[in-house]
């Protein structure tokens, strides 16, 4: 099944077919994006390690952490996963570990960064990186540890905004080198740094983040295909959404003691349970009653 989904995502990231993929973050939000046609799924580590354990994007989880949050996801979508691994978890015997457990979990893509470890969340301040040889060496430890080659290794690099546009390009033409499926530059603040990076590397398919809690221009699908862009990921959108949805109906319900006035659209019952799986439950008990 992951073979499939990961020759599939392959095909379409290197042929530069654009795309969107929704951030996820838990098994709720993950059914709910899996039922729209998505071509992909993007696992968040901000959202993954808030919603699991409660805590900061700041290096905090661990390996084991997050690649129980791959499987879980992976095998309970039909979509393929692509996965944020921070930094690899550790040295370079911890960066083969963790591209074997991703792989095995199920995702069909990951991204290693440049950052030191323990890590910050990009859109952060506080972020300090490793040297262009560590990170490099990094990458062709990634790559050589996959047993797919269909299982793809995404280059993210945290340069732009502490070391600025010149070094980031200059990271990114050594990161390509090493043989990596895609290129992942974080934190544009303008069009301009866009249109540079991808005129610099049309010979890689490159991602982007549109977090709206960065300074990342929004730009629309049009636009991103125009400059060159192959992904889109949107980590932080629902994730947000929920957050902000909880905080206004724990509000509501603590100063109402009650749910009668809520003016805010609820899944019914039976609608949560369709989603839940509930029906495949249904089915099998009166098969078997």
């Amino acid at each position: 099944m992951f073979n499939l989904k990961r020759q599939k995502l392959a095909k379409k990231i290197r042929d530069k077919n654009f795309f969107i993929a929704p951030g996820v973050f838990d098994m709720l939000s993950a059914r709910i994006a899996d039922k729209l046609n998505f071509d992909a799924l993007y696992m968040t580590g901000y959202g993954t390690v808030a919603s699991y354990l409660g805590l900061p994007d700041a290096g905090l989880a661990s390996y084991r952490d997050m690649v129980n949050r791959v499987g879980v996801i992976a095998s309970g979508v039909s979509k393929p996963l692509i996965a944020d691994a921070d930094t690899g978890y550790g040295g370079l015997i911890n960066i083969a570990q963790t591209i074997k457990g991703y792989e095995s979990s199920g995702a069909c893509a990951l991204h290693i960064e440049d950052q030191v470890n323990p890590k910050r969340c990009g859109h952060t301040k506080g972020k300090q990186l490793v040297s262009k040889d560590e990170m490099c060496s990094r990458l062709k430890v990634a790559l050589d540890s996959r047993s797919d080659e269909n299982f793809l290794i995404i280059a993210r690099t945290d340069s732009l905004s502490e070391e600025g546009l010149a070094n980031a390009c200059r990271r990114s033409e050594s990161y390509i080198k090493t043989g990596v499926d895609m290129l992942f530059v974080e934190g544009y603040r303008t069009i301009s740094e866009m249109k540079e990076i991808t005129s610099n590397f049309n010979n890689i398919p490159i991602m982007i983040n549109l977090s709206e809690a960065g300074n990342t221009p929004k730009l629309d699908s049009n636009q991103l295909m125009e400059l060159g862009f192959t992904l889109a990921i949107f980590p932080g959108t629902a994730f947000s959404a929920s957050a902000a949805t909880m905080q206004f109906v724990y509000k509501k319900l603590f100063d109402d003691k009650s749910t009668s006035r809520l003016s805010i659209p609820l899944l019914k019952g039976n609608d949560m349970h369709k989603l839940m799986g509930f029906e495949d439950i249904w089915n099998f008990e009166n098969k078997w009653k």
